[in-house]
C-alpha cells in the first residue's frame, strides 16, 4: 500500500502507513444503529473527502502510525499482520502484505523501533506485533518496547484464556511479546515520552486508551478506535458492532467530541481515511480534513 503525506507538528513527525486501504463491514454493518438514510443526512459534508467511490461508502483504513519525537522512533498500533488464521475474514486471513517494506519506504526498519504503542488489544491493532519465523511468532520490532495498558492486557489474558478471544490474536500477537520479556504493562495515564501520554477512553473495550501528542505547534490525538467512521463525529450515538460496552462508548466519545470542537486539536482515528478537526458548525458536530 501507500505511505500518507507526512505531518509535521513542531519538532514531532508524523507519517501514516496504510496496510488495507478498505474495510470489510458496510457502515450500517459496522455501526449497527445507523441506517443509509441517516448516514445520507451527512453526504453533503462527509463528501468527497471521507467517501469511497469504489464502494460507495464511507472510507475505512487499517494501518499505523509512525511517530518521530526528538527522543524516540514510536509506532501506533500495528494492523492485521502477516500469515494469521483469520479464517472468518477473508481480507485478514493469512495475508502477505507490503508492511515492512512501507515502514522502510517510510525510512523506519524494524530494529530503529524504540516503541510500539498499543491503543487497545483488537486483532487489527496488534497484527504486526509479531511475524512468523522458522513457524514461531516472534516480535516483529526486536529493540522496542511493547507499551500495552495494563487492563487492556489483563481483560484480554482472560478472554484468551477462556476462549473468548474470537481470532486468536491474543496468541500470536500478544503472547509472544510478553513471553519475550519485551512488553511494558502501564495505567491508563502513564507518560511515554516528553511529548507522548496516554489517556483513558474506555468503552470500545475494557482498557481502551488514546495517545495525546504535545507539541510547541499544538496537540494531536490518536483516538485508536473511540471512532470508527467520520460519521460518529456527527452522531456520537451510533456506536460499533465490535464494542465492548455501546453506551460506554458512546458517552466516551460524546464528550470527547464536544471537549475537542473548536481546539484545532489535530485527530488520528485509527480507521479514518484522513486526520483532520473538529469543529462546530450551526447544524452540529463536523469534521474537517487536515491532509
Amino acid at each position: 500500500m501507500t505511505t500518507a503525506t507526512t505531518l509535521t507538528l513542531g519538532d514531532v513527525t508524523l507519517t501514516r502507513v496504510i496496510e488495507i486501504g478498505r474495510s470489510s463491514f458496510p457502515t450500517t454493518s459496522m455501526l449497527p444503529e445507523s441506517t443509509a438514510e441517516g448516514v445520507a443526512r451527512h453526504h453533503a459534508w462527509l463528501k468527497p473527502h471521507f467517501w469511497d467511490d469504489a464502494t460507495d461508502d464511507l472510507g475505512s483504513r487499517i494501518g499505523t502510525w509512525i511517530v518521530r519525537t526528538p527522543e524516540h522512533l514510536i509506532l501506533i498500533d500495528t494492523g492485521v499482520g502477516n500469515d494469521k488464521n483469520r479464517a472468518s475474514n477473508p481480507i485478514w486471513h493469512r495475508r502477505s502484505g507490503t508492511f515492512l517494506d512501507d515502514l522502510a519506504a517510510a525510512g523506519v526498519t524494524a530494529e530503529q523501533v524504540d516503541h510500539v504503542v498499543i491503543t487497545h488489544m483488537h486483532v487489527d491493532h496488534v497484527g504486526w506485533n509479531t511475524r512468523l519465523v522458522n513457524g514461531a511468532w516472534v516480535p516483529t520490532f526486536p529493540n522496542a518496547r511493547y507499551v500495552f495498558a495494563g487492563e487492556e492486557w489483563s481483560f484480554w489474558k482472560h478472554e484468551s484464556e477462556r476462549g473468548g478471544d474470537e481470532y486468536g490474536c491474543i496468541d500470536d500477537s500478544v503472547l509472544p511479546i510478553v513471553a519475550s520479556g519485551q512488553a511494558q504493562l502501564v495505567d491508563d495515564t502513564h507518560r511515554i515520552d516528553r511529548w507522548l501520554r496516554f489517556e483513558p477512553s474506555v468503552g470500545h473495550t475494557p482498557g481502551h486508551v488514546s495517545v495525546r501528542l504535545t507539541t510547541s505547534a499544538g496537540d494531536a490525538v490518536f483516538s485508536g478506535d473511540l471512532m470508527h467512521r467520520v460519521v460518529q463525529v456527527a452522531e456520537p450515538q451510533w456506536s460499533s458492532r465490535f464494542c465492548y460496552d455501546g453506551k460506554q462508548a458512546a458517552t466516551t466519545r460524546r464528550e470527547f467530541v464536544e471537549r475537542h470542537a473548536d481546539t484545532g486539536t489535530l485527530i488520528l482515528a485509527a480507521h479514518f481515511p484522513r486526520p483532520g478537526v473538529i469543529v462546530r458548525e450551526r447544524a452540529g458536530l463536523r469534521f474537517k480534513p487536515t491532509a
